[in-house]
Order: structure tokens, then C-alpha cells, then sequence
């Protein structure tokens, strides 16, 4: 009889714990954006009834019928049963990075869903499906980099493997470089039958891992005092320098090869976090620095399409009455994107003209490339507060997590690759703004994209991982 008791009263204790492992607060906190994302695409649904019978009066008639809710139901669904995963493998995990995630996908869904009919010349009306198709993928990677890393310490015992692997992948891309005029920009792409992926998104992840587990290991003599000057500056010594800046001229040497500058760039800072991260030297960051502005001015002489995107950063756009034939000329061509891209966000205003209201798809390549500004002119500048502000939230939450690993390998990895996130958002939201000379890269989960959306879901798995790992040991030790 004491021994049923005994099993009872263990049996109903462990029922709140269960219900306390549930990850409630990231579900509370998930419904804010299922909230606005049906809102959001139910005035989509409106707008198109409206644009096929302008005369019609509204009646229950109007309403959108509930099969053209099936995008966001699917995405809302998605992130349900992300929760319901973490919830019972990872529960440790962190619970701020899913719903700021899912707001932000969806946003990308949604502005894909609009567009996607309305692109100029070259509709595409499943654009929309194919980005829902896309994050689904990617929230699979998600899912499956979690499971994978059972023990993160493979990713540092392997780190010459994954970067090898990442150069390998962009080596690809170096034949269809020859393929096109040498002074103009590529994309980095791989054609595998209808699908074109980019192996530059793998090898920011791979880069990140190598630096990492690199930077970890040696660490006590790269923070030490160095003999070796250059100038006033002291540097590391060259044997645990060298791998680094070989691995770092490899990438770049692929990148102008390919004439990427914005991944270069992107690499380039990566490559300046991390070594201050791991050595914590400000002098480190000062050579690196001049030898960027050294291969930035040797980049602006030799290749033609660099000199012209910085000249659109120097393009009056107030008094364009004032502006020369052969200014007229370049504005209508070369500088059409930036010019365009500028007066949606001008005619946004404030509060934007609404969703599904503006004329985004008259900027070129806004699906990706210009994606900030087509959410400008319809959202505001209200609206882009809220989308940078979402960003902030993921890069404070990766640095969190960073800071509270318990290794210096993943505090190097966590606070690497949230700091792809940040650079990233920073070149390609400064280019839109023509506060830096526009560039390819894609901005995390809002430009339309495979390659970039499954990076970047990898990205905030091995983010989770993390997390849960340290909540774990953290536990073990209570």
C-alpha cells in the first residue's frame, strides 16, 4: 500500500514538471505574429478582390475565401510545431529567437506573396508558395542541425574539414565567372537542374566554425605579447597567424575571382569580429582595417561596377532638377536601382501606404536585393523601425547565448555567427538606403531565396543548440 502511495504521489509530481518544461513562453510569444500575419494577409486577399471589381460594394461577399489563408495557416502551423519539438527534445533552449524568427519569415513570405504577381517584366505568381516552400526546408535544417550536434566539440575537432568543404563549394562558382564581361558583378551561383543554390551561404557558417575552433585553441598566445611589429602595431606570432590569413586571402581571392564584393566584404568583417573576439586586441583590428581600405582601393581602380556603386552614394537626390545629361543617362541605367529604390522609401512616409497599396515592384530585383525599400515604401518608417528592431532582438539574444556557453569554442561560435546576422543587415540595409554602395547579399529572412533561408535556419539551430546545451550543464550543476 505504501509503495502505490509512493508511486502516485511520484507520478503526480511529475505532471507539472512536464507542464513546466513546456516552452510556453516562446508559444505566448508566438502568437503576436500568427496575429499579424493573418491580418496582414487577409488585407492582401482584400486588395486583390478589390483590384478585380473596383465597383463592388463590400459585403460578406468581399471577405477572402479561407483556402487563400493556406500560406500563412501553413507557416503558423510550422512554427507550432517547432515549438511542440523544442518543447520535448530542447526545452532549455532559448525562447526569444523562434517567434522573432517567424515574425520576420513571414513578413518574407507575405511580401513574396505580394509581389510575386506584380514583378516587372517577369511575373511570377507562386513566388510566394516557393518561399513558404523554402523556410519549411530550412526549419527542417533547423531541426536536423539540433539533432545532429549531440556534441558540439565535432564541429572544433573538424574545423580544417568544414573549411576545406566551404572552399571546395565556391570553387564551383569560379567557371561560371569566366563566363560573363570580367567588369561586372556575378552571383554565386551552382545550377543543379531547376534549382540554383549559392554556396557562398555554407561557407560564412564553415568560415565562422574554422575561425572558432582556430581562434579557441590558441587563444592564450594570440591575447599574449607578441615580438612581431609592424609599425606600431603588434601582431601574433606568424605560426598561428598564418592559418588564418590563409584561409581569409583563400576566401577573398575566390570572392574577386567570382566578383562578389559584398560577400568579400561581409567575409572581411567576419573575419575582424572574430579575431577580436578571440584575442581581444583592438591593435589586430587596426591592421586589419588598413589592409582593407589597401585591397578596397586596389578593388575601386581595377573593376569598373565598384566605382560606379560608389558613385550612387554620392548621387543628389534632393535636387535632381539640377542633374546633368550624362547624370539623367546613368539614372535611367546603371544608377536606376538606387533611384528607384529611393523614391519608394520617400514615398513611404511615416506609416508607409500600406500593405499590398504601394508599387514596390517598380524598383528592380525587389523580391532580394531591394527588399528593405519595397517594405519601406508600404510599411513606413514605422514599419522599418519594427523590422530592425526584430533584428536587434536576434542579435542581442545570439550574444546572450554566446556570453553564457560554456566553452570558448561555442562562445566564439554563438557570437560569430550572430554576428553574420548583424553584418549582414548592416551592408545590405545601408546599400538600400545608398548609405553604402548597394550590394547582392541577401537580407536574413525577408529577401526571397533558398540558399539564404536554409543558412540562415541553420544558423539559428546551431544558436539553439547552444543555448539548451548550457541550460543543460548549468542544471547538472544546481
Amino acid at each position: 500500500m505504501e509503495s502505490y502511495k509512493q508511486a502516485r504521489t511520484q507520478s503526480q509530481a511529475g505532471v507539472p514538471d512536464k507542464a513546466q518544461r513546456y516552452r510556453w513562453r516562446e508559444l505566448s510569444l508566438l502568437v503576436i505574429p500568427f496575429i499579424i500575419l493573418v491580418i496582414g494577409m487577409v488585407q492582401l486577399l482584400l486588395l486583390t478582390n478589390t483590384k478585380l471589381d473596383p465597383t463592388a460594394p463590400f459585403s460578406t461577399k468581399s471577405l477572402p475565401p479561407i483556402q487563400g489563408l493556406i500560406p500563412i495557416f501553413g507557416l503558423i502551423a510550422l512554427m507550432l510545431v517547432l515549438n511542440a519539438i523544442f518543447s520535448f527534445k530542447f526545452s532549455k533552449a532559448d525562447q526569444y529567437l523562434l517567434p522573432a524568427v517567424a515574425m520576420i519569415t513571414g513578413i518574407g513570405v507575405l511580401m513574396a506573396l505580394r509581389q510575386g504577381p506584380d514583378l516587372n517584366p517577369f511575373p511570377n505568381p507562386k513566388l510566394g508558395t516557393y518561399q513558404l516552400i523554402w523556410t519549411i526546408i530550412g526549419a527542417v535544417a533547423c531541426v536536423g542541425t539540433m539533432f545532429a550536434l549531440r556534441n558540439l566539440s565535432f564541429l572544433q575537432r573538424y574545423k580544417y574539414t568544414f573549411a576545406l568543404l566551404g572552399l571546395i563549394l565556391v570553387s564551383f562558382t569560379v567557371v561560371n565567372a569566366f563566363k560573363v564581361n570580367l567588369d561586372s558583378p556575378t552571383h554565386d551561383q551552382v545550377k543543379i537542374g531547376p534549382f540554383s543554390l549559392q554556396p557562398s551561404e555554407l561557407l560564412k557558417i564553415f568560415i565562422v566554425v574554422f575561425f572558432a575552433g582556430y581562434l579557441s585553441e590558441n587563444r592564450d598566445i594570440l591575447a599574449g605579447r607578441s615580438n612581431f611589429r609592424i609599425g606600431p602595431f603588434r601582431l601574433p606570432p606568424l605560426r598561428q597567424l598564418g592559418p588564418i590569413m590563409l584561409m581569409l586571402v583563400i576566401s577573398l581571392l575566390f570572392f574577386l575571382v567570382v566578383r562578389e564584393i559584398g560577400l568579400a566584404l561581409l567575409v572581411y568583417s567576419i573575419f575582424l569580429c572574430m579575431i577580436y573576439l578571440g584575442a581581444g586586441k583592438i591593435s589586430y583590428v587596426a591592421v586589419g582595417l588598413l589592409g582593407f581600405f589597401l585591397f578596397g582601393f586596389i578593388g575601386y581602380m581595377l573593376l569598373g561596377y565598384i566605382r560606379n556603386r560608389f558613385a550612387t552614394v554620392g548621387l543628389d537626390m534632393v535636387n535632381w532638377q539640377d542633374w546633368s545629361d550624362a547624370t539623367n543617362l546613368a539614372a535611367s541605367n546603371q544608377y536606376l536601382q538606387i533611384v528607384q529604390g529611393i523614391i519608394a522609401l520617400s514615398s513611404g512616409g511615416i506609416l508607409g501606404a500600406g500593405l499590398g497599396l504601394g508599387h514596390p515592384t517598380i524598383v528592380p530585383v525587389s523580391q532580394s536585393d531591394m527588399v528593405f525599400v519595397a517594405l519601406g515604401e508600404e510599411l513606413g518608417l514605422a514599419g522599418l523601425f519594427a523590422i530592425i528592431g526584430l533584428y536587434l532582438l536576434i542579435i542581442y539574444r545570439g550574444f546572450r547565448i554566446a556570453i553564457e556557453a560554456s566553452d570558448s569554442f561555442q562562445q566564439l561560435l554563438a557570437a560569430g555567427l550572430t554576428s553574420i546576422f548583424a553584418i549582414q543587415t548592416l551592408i545590405i540595409c545601408a546599400g538600400n538606403m545608398k548609405f553604402f554602395p548597394l550590394t547582392g547579399i541577401p537580407l536574413p529572412f525577408l529577401s526571397y531565396g533558398g540558399s539564404s533561408l536554409i543558412a540562415n535556419f541553420i544558423i539559428i539551430g546551431i544558436l539553439l543548440r547552444i543555448s539548451h546545451q548550457t541550460g543543460v550543464e548549468r542544471e547538472g550543476l544546481a
